[in-house]
């Protein structure tokens, strides 16, 4: 069974946690980024359970948690491929995305995927990565364009929800 994921619950975590840090976990800004650290946040607190299976998703502490919590490539894969607990995802294309759904860019066309922002916002009108608002950590951003980065390939994965 698939249940809910809690949008406004994740979107309330990213925009609290946005420009500051939750001292529950800790800073990988400067051990190669913080980005997939907080967007795996902002799925656990929109409802999405931990997944303690060895190559699962999950976090206890700096030095016990899951690649997939921090590793931009390791949380597509774990998404991806999912069949236990912890969040459902399908890979979209832009019209298919909502708040709180994840975009991953790739800013080097190496096929590396390099950044996890979160959607907090999708401005009114016909959707565009100018409309589409994100909230990130690495290079702290609110309500920041999508299409202000300069990226060479882009994925976004909806959220479906959660397995328990």
């Amino acid at each position: 069974m698939i249940y809910p994921y809690n949008r406004k619950a994740a979107v309330t975590y990213a925009r609290k946690w946005a420009l500051a840090r939750n001292p529950r976990y800790a800073d990988f800004e400067k051990m190669g980024g913080d980005c997939t650290n907080f967007a795996s946040q902002v799925l656990n607190a929109g409802g999405c359970p931990m997944n303690y299976r060895q190559y699962g998703w999950y976090y206890r502490s700096i030095n016990d948690r899951a690649p997939a919590w921090t590793s931009v490539r390791y949380l597509h894969k774990f998404l991806i491929h999912n069949k236990g607990a912890g969040p459902v995802v399908e890979e979209t294309n832009m019209q298919g995305i909502t708040v709180g759904d994840l975009i991953q860019l790739d800013f080097e066309d190496d096929g590396i995927y390099n950044h996890t922002p979160v959607v907090v916002d999708i401005q009114p009108g016909e959707r565009s990565l100018e409309k589409i608002l994100i909230a990130a950590h690495t290079i702290d951003r609110i309500d920041y364009p999508v299409a202000n980065y300069a990226f060479k390939k882009i994925r976004f994965l909806h959220i479906l929800g959660y397995r328990r």
